[in-house]
């Protein structure tokens, strides 16, 4: 007979991701509305380690649904991979008689949840909270939607500068194994290329086409480059370049501001039917398992394969981005 589950926690963990408190907001307010104690966990699985552990009411999460960021801390725990960090993190939750946890993150939090789920009696359940959009499972992951928009606002006040001064830009963006970011904001900010980590392009390649460019008139151009693509970034990218090209060119690193910002309606709806479809996985007696949303319905994977198996590129929107860039 399944135990029923009467204490939940939520944390938190890994990089911060725009939608991250709409989704505590809907775990707390779901796991109450089913006569659920609820608690939080401060600084992620740090918290969990040093007993940082807090009850949640309603009240807790009033007004956070448009934030950015999370209320609830976040850090990254390289005690937690450890026996000894986990031994710890289990005796403060059941010191609080916590038999449910909900952990919100990426893939290296839910490698951690996993773990701590088979070495002792927890249940967990994932949230995909990383604007990196890079989890096997679910169409979309919390943040990524606010952070391609993010991209796309910067990349459209750059382009009134690259236009002025008939420049080429690059621009980097946050994206050391995946893409998305990337190739989504390339194409909603009209970019003449894109560079990711799934898709080798040569310094060649990339000189050729921006040749065509100024041979259809262009005067200006953006280059969207992911942070780990395989040619070292935007500044190494664009030293090459210019070994190549006679071309006005500079280098825009967004860097961290692309996790910031008020979530878009989108993440916030997303956050939202992912926390409450967590809380209620537990309900069910569900276990490690990660919620989704594919073809706009929540789905459970089990966070093992969520992990292992990575989400295949779209080789036609690499497609799109030449076809329109023309």
């Amino acid at each position: 007979m399944t135990k029923k589950i009467e204490r939940i926690a939520v944390l938190t963990s890994g990089g911060d991701a725009p939608g991250m408190n709409a989704c505590i907001r809907a775990v707390v307010r779901t796991g109450i509305y089913h006569g659920v104690q609820m608690f939080g966990v401060l600084q992620g699985y740090q918290g969990l380690i040093s007993n940082d552990i807090i009850p949640l009411n309603s009240k807790s999460v009033s007004n956070i649904v448009q934030r950015g960021g999370t209320i609830l801390k976040t850090a990254r725990c390289l005690e937690f991979k450890t026996s000894e960090g986990r031994k710890a993190a289990y005796e403060n939750l059941v010191k609080h008689n916590i038999d449910g946890l909900v952990v919100i993150g990426g893939d290296g939090s839910f490698t951690g949840a996993e773990i701590l789920s088979r070495e002792y009696d927890i249940k967990v359940i994932g949230v995909p909270g990383t604007i990196d959009n890079d989890l096997f499972g679910t169409d979309y992951t919390i943040g990524f939607d606010t952070a391609n928009n993010t991209v796309i606002d910067a990349i459209d006040k750059i382009r009134d500068t690259a236009a002025s001064h008939d420049r080429l830009f690059f621009v980097e963006v946050m994206g050391r194994d995946a893409g998305y970011i990337a190739l989504w904001s390339a194409i909603g900010g009209g970019a003449e290329a894109v560079l990711i980590p799934e898709k080798e392009t040569s310094v060649d390649d990339l000189v050729d086409k921006l040749m065509i460019d100024l041979g259809n008139q262009k005067t200006s151009s953006i280059v969207v480059v992911a942070e780990g693509e395989h040619g070292g970034g935007a500044m190494a990218i664009a030293e090459k370049v210019k070994e190549r090209f006679n071309y006005d060119t500079k280098v825009s690193i967004l860097g961290h501001f692309q996790r910031g910002g008020s979530p878009t309606s989108f993440d916030r709806v997303l956050a939202s039917r992912l926390g409450q479809a967590a809380v209620e996985a537990l309900l069910k007696g569900y276990n490690r398992k990660m919620t989704g949303m594919i073809s706009n319905k929540v789905a459970l994977t089990s966070i093992d394969l969520a992990i292992k198996n990575k989400t295949e590129m779209d080789e036609s929107l690499i497609e799109l981005v030449n076809i329109l860039a023309i």
